[in-house]
């Protein structure tokens, strides 16, 4: 019997087109272990979360976003780190997500990287997800932690990563996670 194809959603915090962390998601879907798929969603057609707007039905982005994380096995963030926090745009699409019956992300592993210029590597927004992760019961793997300090010098021009020692550490983040969805 052929073994179920693992699916994961990959999502990020920054709308920068050349963002590290959107270049990491890339990268990660070429160190996937076998058999497991990395489907990247774009955030940047999720409005501001508002009450009103809420009761009156979910925008189409909101409801798109649910389907795909609902066909989910697992998440994968890679964020930058805004202001020593979450970016707005990931949190906001975790407050939509969070609300109403159905509820994606309850329950399902999660594994977070974190690309920054500086020497901590996002390391501050990763502490902060997962404070917000109790809320939302998902589970983010304690190990191995990625943080990809001095990011500008891991990938080239193009956006690809060239950084051995990084491939290592998002292959063994990726296979943590696969392990945890078997």
């Amino acid at each position: 019997m052929a073994e179920k194809q693992i699916r994961i959603v990959g999502l990020t915090g920054s709308l920068r087109r050349d963002s590290y962390n959107k270049a990491s998601l890339r990268a990660a879907k070429k160190l996937l272990p076998e058999n497991t798929v990395l489907e990247l969603i774009d955030l940047s057609d999720i409005p501001f979360f508002n009450e009103d707007v809420e009761k009156e039905g979910l925008p189409e982005p909101v409801v798109k976003l649910k389907e795909e994380l609902n066909k989910a096995d697992a998440l994968l963030i890679s964020t930058p780190e805004y202001n020593y926090s979450i970016p707005p745009v990931l949190k906001n699409a975790l407050d939509w997500v969070s609300r109403g019956e159905d509820l994606p992300l309850y329950g399902k592993p999660l594994a977070i990287m974190s690309a920054s210029m500086s020497a901590l590597g996002g390391a501050r927004v990763q502490y902060h997800l997962r404070q917000v992760c109790v809320c939302l019961n998902l589970l983010p793997l304690n190990r191995p932690e990625v943080f990809i300090t001095a990011a500008h010098t891991k990938f080239d021009e193009n956006g690809n990563l060239t950084d051995e020692t990084t491939k290592k550490l998002i292959k063994k983040l990726l296979s943590a996670l696969v392990e945890e969805v078997k």
